[in-house]
C-alpha cells in the first residue's frame, strides 16, 4: 500500500470508494417496498458515474451487495441481482462509450451463471477504457478477501510456487480482489451510520473518511463535490509528524 506521493495527490481524491447505504429506508420511509429503494438507488449510480470524472475522479469503487448480504429476505436478494443483471445489460454499451473501464471484486462462485457471464463479459468489453476505472463490490467481504487470499498463497506455499519469505505487502496485495488498483484516497458511507462494515479493510488502512446522513438515493453530484472539496483540506501524514 503506497502512499501518494506529493502533498498535491494527497489532497486530490484520485479514488473514492462509496458504501452505497440507506436504499431499503429510503423507500419504507415512503411506504414502498425496499426493493424500489434499490432501484432509484441504481438510478443514483448512473448520475454519480456520469459526473465521477469530471470531479477529479479516476477510480470510483462502489459497494453494492456484501457477503453479509445474502442473509436478507430471498425477495430482496433476488431483486437485488435483477437489479445488478438489468445494470449490466442496460448500461454496457454508454458506459463504453463514455470511456468507463468496469471491473468486480468479491467471490463470484455463489451468484447465478447469468450474472457471472454478464460480470465477464462487460469488463471484456471495457477492459481498454481509461477516463473512469469503475469497480463494483459484488458478495464482497474483506475478511473474506483476505482468507482467500491467504489461501491462495499458503496454498503456492505447499506446491513449491511461493517463498514465505518472499511475503511483503506489495506480494500479498497482489493477491487480493483488488490487485492492480490503487488503494481509496476516500472512503464514503451514506445513511448516517457510522461503521466500515467489512469494505476494503486491507486497501483503506490510510483512507481519509467521511460519514454524511444522506441515504444513498438522495445523494447528490452537489454533496459529492462538496465532499471533495473538504477533503483537499486535509493534512494526509500518513503516520508522520505533524508539519
Amino acid at each position: 500500500m503506497a502512499a501518494p506521493q506529493s502533498a498535491a495527490a494527497q489532497r486530490h481524491a484520485g479514488h473514492v470508494a462509496i458504501i452505497m447505504d440507506g436504499n431499503g429506508r429510503w423507500a419504507t420511509n415512503r411506504g414502498w417496498p425496499r426493493l424500489v429503494g434499490h432501484r432509484k438507488g441504481a438510478e443514483r449510480v448512473k448520475e454519480i458515474v456520469r459526473i465521477a470524472p469530471d470531479l477529479g475522479i479516476e477510480w470510483l469503487t462502489l459497494y453494492a451487495f456484501s457477503t453479509e448480504n445474502w442473509k436478507r429476505s430471498t425477495e430482496e436478494v433476488l431483486g437485488l441481482m435483477a437489479i445488478f443483471a438489468r445494470y449490466i445489460q442496460r448500461e454496457a454499451d454508454r458506459l463504453a462509450a463514455e470511456g468507463v473501464r468496469m471491473r468486480f471484486i468479491g467471490d463470484r462462485g455463489r451468484l447465478d451463471p447469468k450474472l457471472q457471464r454478464l460480470m465477464s463479459g462487460i469488463e471484456a468489453k471495457t477492459a481498454h477504457l481509461r477516463r473512469l476505472n469503475l469497480t463494483v463490490a459484488i458478495n464482497y467481504g474483506g475478511r473474506d478477501e483476505i482468507l482467500r487470499a491467504a489461501r491462495a498463497l499458503a496454498c503456492d506455499s505447499a506446491e513449491g510456487r511461493f517463498d514465505p519469505a518472499d511475503l511483503t505487502e506489495a506480494a500479498f496485495s497482489a493477491q487480493l480482489d483488488t490487485g492492480g488498483l490503487p488503494d481509496p484516497d476516500l472512503v464514503i458511507r451514506t445513511s448516517g451510520e457510522t461503521r466500515t462494515s467489512n469494505f476494503l479493510p486491507w486497501q483503506a488502512a490510510y483512507a481519509e473518511y467521511e460519514f454524511t446522513e444522506t441515504l444513498w438515493p438522495d445523494f447528490t453530484p452537489a454533496e459529492l463535490s462538496a465532499i471533495l472539496a473538504r477533503f483537499s483540506n486535509r493534512d494526509r501524514r500518513f503516520g508522520g509528524a505533524t508539519a
